[in-house]
């Protein structure tokens, strides 16, 4: 009778260690998915930039600095899409602020905003960003999913002994972005 117990404790724990593992795997999954969404809208947006610089070129010649500056973030960030999200975050801050700033001196330009390839431009820039930006909510999502895993007892036992680690989270780099704005009603 004793043995029987002793087998059946055994097949539970078994079965319990069987379950932490495919939990493991499954947040390891989704947070390999979740990034793969985030490389997905970061590529079509460097594939926008090109056309989107066409576009403005001719009427924002006073602004060189700021379409080499974007033009520069671009291939970096091009260049570094094998990066971890840590340095990916980093250069994509970059780009967004860089990117920013010349939707906001186009707003200057009234033969610009009236070109009818700027504007699609401009907004399949914008439905790229809130898309980023809701990739990386998912991400995000996953990767504290897979995270909790792995430092949570008694799932961290498994993770240790399977080589499960933590991932990075893919946030926000610049400060700027994080503050709160200031409002006044004087």
């Amino acid at each position: 009778m004793g043995t029987w117990i002793f087998l059946a404790v055994l097949v539970g724990i078994v079965l319990y260690a069987i379950s932490l593992y495919n939990t493991l795997v499954k947040n390891r999954q989704m947070a390999g998915e979740g990034w793969s969404g985030i490389d997905v809208q970061l590529k079509r947006r460097a594939d926008l930039i090109p056309n989107l610089l066409e576009a403005v070129k001719g009427y924002m010649s006073h602004e060189k600095e700021l379409l080499e500056e974007v033009t520069r973030l671009r291939s970096q960030a091009v260049a570094g899409s094998s990066g971890s999200p840590e340095q990916r975050a980093s250069i994509e801050g970059a780009l967004s602020g860089a990117l920013g700033r010349l939707m906001a001196v186009a707003e200057s330009y009234p033969d610009l905003k009236a070109n009818e390839n700027f504007r699609e431009f401009q907004q399949a820039l914008e439905e790229t960003e809130n898309e980023i930006s809701m990739s990386r909510r998912y991400y995000n999502g996953a990767v504290r999913n897979l995270n909790v895993s792995v430092e949570t007892f008694p799932s961290t036992l498994i993770a240790r002994q399977f080589g499960f680690v933590k991932a990075e989270y893919f946030e926000i780099e610049d400060e700027a972005d994080r503050a709160v704005p200031k409002v006044s009603f004087q």
